[in-house]
């Protein structure tokens, strides 16, 4: 497989890879802080929380990844938006339906579940921002300028200069 043109694909991939890492970390240390506070409960809880944080992020990140296949193509801007934005339309609508049939449930401690939801988004941001910041990616990206043989081509005309 060729590499992507796009310069936002290592940036993803690395948000990945290290939120992946960085989840079975938090699952591991949830889960015996869960149990410690709640019991098996908790221990279940503090997993679903951490796994359901990774899982809705992850959605962004591997939709931008999937639409950034198309790029080059006449209709990669329709794709891109059309794949991110039905991705957030589905994150959202299962997000409601996983928190439906998560309420009440008699093994689920809900502070647990709060507790390690909001811990593993935090994580998550702070990988994104540390793997942004150092990513060396040009300002300008995905340009390609004329070269001076395509400026100064005589079938062209005369070339203006200023």
């Amino acid at each position: 497989m060729t590499p992507s043109p796009v310069s936002s694909t290592p940036v993803l991939r690395a948000t990945l890879l290290w939120s992946a890492a960085v989840t079975a970390v938090l699952a591991v240390i949830g889960a015996i802080a869960g149990f410690a506070v709640a019991g098996v409960e908790g221990l279940w809880s503090a997993l679903g929380g951490v796994v359901v944080a990774f899982a809705f992020l992850a959605i962004t990140g591997a939709s931008i990844l999937i639409a950034n296949r198309w790029y080059g193509d006449a209709l990669y801007v329709p794709f891109f938006f059309a794949i991110v934005l039905g991705g957030w339309i589905v994150k959202f609508g299962v997000f409601i339906v996983v928190l439906l049939v998560l309420q009440g449930q008699p093994w689920l401690q809900p502070t647990v579940f709060f507790v390690a939801l909001i811990v593993g988004i935090i994580a998550s941001l702070i990988i994104d921002v540390i793997v942004l910041m150092r990513m060396r990616i040009p300002h300008a990206s995905d340009v390609t300028l004329p070269t001076a043989e395509e400026i100064d081509d005589p079938t062209d005309g005369p070339s203006e200069r200023i």
